[in-house]
């Protein structure tokens, strides 16, 4: 747990930093796969879903695939994620 804690830290402070788009997009990826966190594709569509807006074009094809694995109501819980994460920071 204190890895995951320490890389996700030091992943937001990069978004914090500017680098934020391929911060965001390394958050997707940890999420699409279970690295180092239980796979979870929500999360993965939320981060994917920051990094596109913010330019990352490997963040758009990632979460035009993993949709695929969605339901409608995880895709729509997502997007609701990334409104209030755009919202707080």
């Amino acid at each position: 747990m204190a890895r995951l804690e320490l890389f996700s830290h030091s992943t937001l402070e990069g978004v914090a930093s500017g680098d934020g788009a391929d911060a965001l997009y390394q958050l997707g990826l940890m999420y699409c796969v279970g690295r180092d966190v239980e796979l979870d594709l929500v999360e993965a569509h939320k981060w994917f879903n920051l990094a596109a807006q913010r330019g990352n074009a490997d963040a758009k094809r990632y979460r035009l695939e993993i949709v695929h694995e969605m339901t409608k109501i995880q895709i729509v819980r997502a997007q609701r994620l990334a409104r209030e994460w755009i919202a707080t920071h």
